[in-house]
């Protein structure tokens, strides 16, 4: 689980530890990292009230990786089969989002956005698919944007990225689904997180939550149907 110390991410961790699964985390910040398995490995209490004991008997383990390198992924892989024995499940979820008109946009911006958001997923995905052919099959769920299909001005680098991942989804379920993997590309709208910068709170948007219940959704799909691609929009956005 890449890029899971806040938002979604953490979201979609949480409720996969809640679920029973063995959960490995990563982010960039060492203490991020810890911080977020400390979370995860308490007792903690849901938005609507009482306390909650999932957290007892959970295993989340976690390490800083940085996506954006080939070697520190295959360094975090190599960590995550000791400790686990390896992934049956990726959810490439890391990204940044550097928001500027393309004259405005630095070269450091553009390398930073696309080895973030997309190369980072490739890196990833190649280190579990040896694993997963290996052990009969897994399934690797990518976190997108509507932006990969929508562009939007100031755009540039993150609609390029993410559109990107759309087509890197869809030839990589085909490449490998023969091979008991399945892919699915999840393209969330709003979702009420402090990506990119954002900090005001809206009850319209998508909460991370309901990205997490997403994801248990197609984890619990029989074997024999994917769901390739799924859209995800607030139901009443914002007029």
């Amino acid at each position: 689980m890449t890029g899971a110390t806040r938002g979604i991410g953490f979201a979609i961790a949480q409720m996969l530890a809640d679920a029973g699964a063995s959960v490995a985390i990563c982010g960039r910040s060492e203490a991020g990292v810890a911080d977020a398995v400390r979370r995860l490995t308490q007792p903690w209490t849901p938005q609507a009230g009482s306390a909650d004991s999932k957290a007892a008997g959970r295993k989340v383990v976690g390490k800083a990786a940085d996506v954006r390198g080939s070697t520190d992924v295959e360094a975090l892989f190599a960590w995550v089969a000791s400790e686990l024995g390896g992934p049956d499940i990726l959810v490439n979820n890391a990204g940044v989002g550097i928001m500027k008109s393309t004259a405005q946009l630095t070269v450091e911006d553009w390398r930073q956005t696309i080895d973030t958001n997309l190369s980072g997923a490739f890196y990833c995905s190649r280190a579990a698919l040896a694993g997963m052919k290996q052990r009969g099959g897994g399934y690797i769920i990518n976190i997108g944007s509507l932006a990969g299909k929508n562009a939007f001005a100031g755009g540039a680098a993150y609609n390029a990225s993410k559109f990107g991942m759309l087509g890197f989804s869809e030839a990589m379920m085909m490449d490998h689904r023969y091979d008991n993997v399945r892919v699915t590309h999840i393209m969330p709208g709003s979702v009420d997180t402090d990506f990119g910068g954002g900090t005001t709170k809206a009850d319209w948007k998508i909460a991370p939550q309901d990205i997490g219940e997403i994801v248990l959704m197609l984890l619990r799909m029989p074997e024999r149907t994917l769901v390739s691609q799924l859209e995800v929009r607030p139901a009443k956005p914002r007029k």
